[in-house]
């Protein structure tokens, strides 16, 4: 056979060529280390207990970049240990742990503190450990890419000061059980700054409080689960400004918090905010966290999904700091932070991952609604367009998995190629108000869980009826892009998938003399008759695949 379709070969080489070039190792030739294991996986020190509430009560002074104060970790015995694994990161340190009124010995190794305690833990009891700690944070030099706090001054020169923490971990700035398995139920943030200052954190502000020091305390409640890295701090000399949006489960407070020289920006950018809301309560159900509230702040960094508290930094303008990420156009018809950070509040906060190797449960859905809310507001072709603009973005370096246990997320692919994906399993499915109902189903069925990308993956072969084991095999755990192979004589196809994993059976819409056909190929030829001579075949757009025309010869 003669290969005659040279567009589609080279892409096909290059696919193969990019991963030699990339700057990531792969999982297998990276060496990974104690301190990766003791982060990323759960250990018997963390597995006895399970978390259910956290008080962190820290001061934050902006002018020596310090932060003080303690956290109270509350939990109930699972089995019976006395040795507690808490992380926190230096320079910080703990220096004191208690138990009812009692000081607690501990000793540290690297990132992780070994709390020993003192008393009889019974299974079913529900104690607390108090943790004092402080010290000098890391700042972040690249935020959000690069974890830490952020100690920038305004136009004015007042502290702008906040926290971003992915991936490298919660325990940067504060103590805790650093591992998104184990989220509390609750938790109450008390933040003191200087009185000229605001701080905004993670759901419903309970109190302010005015201390003598001239400074000021303000007390956030979370009344829901909340994962480690979504708690923030945000301090600076704000303005606010709110409204209420009227949803699926009644009456959301909105709040908006700006820098005083950005507001009246801020009250036409934001409009937006209620325009994401409606997108995203019709595709994924109710917003996850009304008791919460929903939040838009301003922070001195481009942006993060922090829960009920989403960071904003592009500018006001639309696009990603202006540019369109998909090259279609549709991008400069939204801000990208608003949308795809506020889609997280559905995935990466109402639904998380277990760990961070499948952290493409967050990003391949939160690159896909952007999509979703092209296609709400501007139609189905218009989401179509966005979504494969964006295909150019993919790099095919390493799978989109991770490596697991050891805090080792996968390639940035999972954006891109993971939304792609995404939109292919709703092609293959061809069933609009089904899918739907499948991404609604998914914060339904998984609210306020951590889950495991495997049960994703079952939930959504499950409920679209499909066998979609060989897309998630292809799409997240290998790097190649599956080979349409086809030749036609006569009134007769002969096609297979190459260059894919075993089993690789995905079906494939394609288009005979422009009439819409559905196939089912395998990595063996088969052949089918389509009932016209000498046919033009041609694959759908919507497949991420490439296509190789053949001769018989």
């Amino acid at each position: 056979m003669q290969k005659i379709c040279l567009t589609i070969v080279l892409i096909t080489i290059l696919s193969c060529l990019i991963p030699a070039r990339a700057q990531y190792l792969a999982p297998e030739e990276r060496k990974f280390t104690r301190q990766d294991s003791l982060r990323g996986s759960i250990t018997p020190e963390r597995a006895w207990w399970d978390l259910t509430y956290y008080h962190l009560d820290i001061a934050v002074k902006p002018a020596d970049s310090t932060i003080s104060g303690r956290n109270t970790v509350t939990y109930r015995v699972r089995s019976n240990s006395n040795i507690m694994q808490i992380d926190l990161q230096p320079p910080l340190e703990i220096t004191s742990a208690e138990q009812n009124g009692r000081q607690l010995a501990f000793t540290r190794e690297g990132n992780v503190y070994w709390i020993k305690l003192a008393e009889e833990q019974i299974p079913g009891s529900v104690n607390s450990v108090v943790i004092s700690y402080g010290g000098k944070p890391k700042a972040s030099r690249r935020p959000p890419w690069e974890g830490g706090i952020t100690w920038t001054k305004d136009s004015k020169g007042l502290p702008f000061v906040a926290s971003s923490c992915q991936g490298a971990g919660a325990s940067l700035w504060w103590p805790c059980k650093d591992h998104m398995y184990d989220e509390p139920d609750s938790m109450l943030i008390s933040v003191n700054v200087p009185s000229n200052l605001m701080d905004v954190s993670n759901g419903k502000l309970r109190s302010v409080v005015r201390q003598k020091n001239n400074t000021t305390t303000y007390n956030w409640f979370v009344g829901n689960p909340i994962n480690n890295y979504g708690v923030n701090i945000n301090i600076a000399d704000y303005a606010h400004f709110s409204e209420i949006y009227s949803g699926e489960k009644g009456k959301l407070s909105c709040d908006y918090y700006v820098l005083k020289e950005n507001l009246e920006k801020a009250k036409i950018q934001f409009r937006q905010a209620p325009m994401m809301m409606a997108a995203f309560e019709y595709w994924f159900g109710p917003y996850p966290f009304y008791e919460d509230g929903y939040k838009l702040v301003e922070a001195p960094y481009l942006g993060m999904e922090h829960q009920s508290s989403v960071t904003y930094g592009n500018g006001y303008r639309n696009g990603y700091r202006g540019t369109d990420l998909s090259g279609s156009g549709w991008g400069e018809k939204f801000d990208f932070i608003i949308i795809h950070e506020s889609a997280h509040e559905w995935f990466a906060n109402n639904i998380t991952d277990e760990d961070v190797a499948d952290m493409w449960i967050h990003e391949s859905f939160g690159n896909y609604s952007e999509n979703l809310y092209v296609e709400y507001y501007y139609g189905k072709e218009a989401g179509a367009q966005y979504v494969l603009g964006s295909r150019r973005n993919i790099r095919n370096d390493r799978p989109v998995t991770g490596k697991y246990d050891v805090n080792y997320s996968g390639s940035g692919d999972m954006y891109y190629k993971g939304g792609n994906m995404l939109h292919m399993i709703r092609l293959i499915i061809d069933d609009d108000e089904k899918w739907r109902g499948i991404l609604r189903g998914l914060n339904r069925d998984f609210y306020h869980q951590v889950v495991k990308g495997s049960q994703i993956e079952d939930y959504l072969t499950e409920k679209s009826g499909l066998d979609l084991k060989p897309v998630f095999d292809q799409y997240l755990r290998d790097i190649r892009i599956p080979v349409f192979e086809y030749y036609v004589k006569g009134s007769k196809l002969t096609f297979r998938w190459n260059n894919c994993v075993p089993g690789f059976n995905m079906p494939l819409r394609i288009y005979v003399n422009g009439q819409k056909m559905d196939i089912k190929p395998s990595a063996r030829f088969a052949t089918i008759d389509l009932g016209v001579e000498n046919p033009s075949v041609k694959t759908d757009i919507g497949y991420y695949v490439a296509t190789l025309e053949m001769t018989s010869d």
